[in-house]
């Protein structure tokens, strides 16, 4: 694509970068075709392409965001597909997240949007806080049709997703010794901002797993929320502040062998620090190292000997492939491989590359689309007639949940199960209520 860049806006380096993203698509439209708000609707405006047009149009002219730019942008779910597809290599990610500061900076937003946004960033990304809300919200989730009905679309689909029991606690920092004798690596497993409040079972299992394979497990003090979710609204100061933060905090533990993550969308985003802080000469460093570090907990459990234990019974799971992990991390295997390895008869669900519709925020921030697909999502796993419904992202699981009896549990669940953890308590209510199917290869 060509482009009309002056030499001064190629001085600032986020101008520069989405030129050369810009340069590079050729506009073959190979995206249109997995991009799930053009699949939905097929409109040019909210395929990839369209986007990429809007955006050279915006930034070239230094143009502050308008109103339908926005709209198009702001439907943009971030799940990656288009990178997946792309023949040419268009880092598509990089490109829309620039617009997504500019937008935030240069575009005055309705009074509820911006309102509804604040919450969501003041919010979410605090443990404390977010306690604190969802304690609130169990009160008002027996009204969100009535809110519903009389417009608030997005209240409605925040109390639709709020679990009817109260939160958890977030995990405290701390050192989960290595089983055995022989201590044979050490990690930083970053808890996250959502999974503790929502399922404490995912990172639980996690640990039992690492430890019971003779690995040091560490949270770290004074590691947070990765940053993603105010990253993909624009707040770019305070995604920055948050990737420092979570690296002062890595830096002090010293030498690790791996960053282990158990949510997919902060892994895509942990991953990226070395870009995010590229311009930063006192983080620079320090970010690609982390980066270079952070693995998704099927990532790294791929690499150790993982043994079955006899006490978990053989399960169709239909392998729900989370986005942020398929197209933003290019980790496809090592899942379904381990689900396999320890026993589970394994599914993929079809059109799996295909969004949910829960990409962070976006299932409160666009509740129609993320219905439909949800819908659509659940439709292609229920033809499956799986036992169980697994994924590597608290968000994708939430998501589905909402919208289908078949219970969803966290890929690592099942790999502790197999060797020799409890069965995940969305299991084991299954189990209460009805029998588990056992799968063809058990006979």
């Amino acid at each position: 694509m060509q482009t009309s860049f002056t030499l001064a806006q190629l001085a600032d380096p986020d101008v520069a970068e989405s030129e050369k993203i810009l340069r590079a698509c050729v506009h073959c439209g190979f995206c249109t075709a997995t991009c799930p708000t053009y699949v939905l609707d097929g409109n040019e405006l909210d395929s990839p392409r369209g986007r990429i047009y809007l955006i050279k149009d915006m930034l070239e002219n230094d143009r502050p965001a308008t109103a339908e730019l926005t709209l198009h942008i702001d439907r943009c779910l971030s799940c990656l597909a288009c990178m997946t597809t792309c023949p040419s290599g268009v880092h598509y990610m990089h490109l829309v997240d620039h617009a997504r500061v500019h937008i935030e900076r240069t575009y005055d937003r309705p009074l509820g949007d911006r309102f509804l946004r604040t919450i969501l960033a003041k919010l979410m990304p605090y443990p404390q806080r977010f306690r604190l809300a969802l304690a609130a919200a169990l009160f008002g989730k027996p009204f969100a049709a009535t809110a519903e009905a009389i417009g608030f679309k997005r209240l409605a689909a925040m109390l639709r997703l709020t679990p009817w029991h109260p939160p958890n606690r977030p995990l405290d920092p701390g050192r989960f010794p290595a089983a055995g004798p022989e201590r044979k690596a050490r990690v930083a497993l970053l808890a996250g901002c959502v999974n503790d409040l929502l399922a404490p079972q995912i990172n639980a299992a996690a640990i039992r797993v690492l430890t019971r394979l003779g690995i040091e497990v560490v949270v770290a003090e004074g590691a947070g929320c990765c940053g993603s979710l105010v990253h993909h609204m624009g707040r770019g100061a305070e995604a920055l502040a948050q990737a420092r933060a979570n690296i002062d905090a890595w830096s002090a533990l010293g030498d690790l062998d791996a960053i282990v993550i158990t949510t997919s969308g902060c892994g895509t985003t942990v991953k990226d620090y070395g870009f995010m802080l590229r311009t930063d000469s006192a983080y620079a460093t320090r970010a690609q190292k982390a980066a270079a570090l952070a693995k998704d907990i099927s990532e790294y459990l791929a690499i150790l000997p993982l043994t079955a234990d006899q006490s978990a019974p053989p399960l169709v799971v239909a392998y729900h492939s989370a986005c942020s992990l398929q197209h933003g991390q290019r980790v496809t295997r090592q899942p379904k491989d381990l689900l396999l390895k320890l026993g589970f008869a394994v599914k993929d669900v079809p059109d799996g590359h295909l969004c949910c519709g829960s990409a962070g925020t976006y299932n409160i921030l666009q509740p129609d689309i993320a219905r439909r697909l949800r819908e659509r999502k659940v439709g292609t796993i229920e033809r499956l007639r799986p036992d169980v419904i697994a994924a590597g992202n608290i968000g994708c699981m939430t998501q589905i949940a909402a919208g289908t009896k078949l219970p969803a549990v966290h890929t690592v669940e099942l790999i502790d199960w197999a060797t020799g953890g409890p069965c995940p308590p969305a299991l084991l209510e299954c189990r209460q209520s009805r029998p588990l199917r056992r799968s063809a290869a058990a006979g």
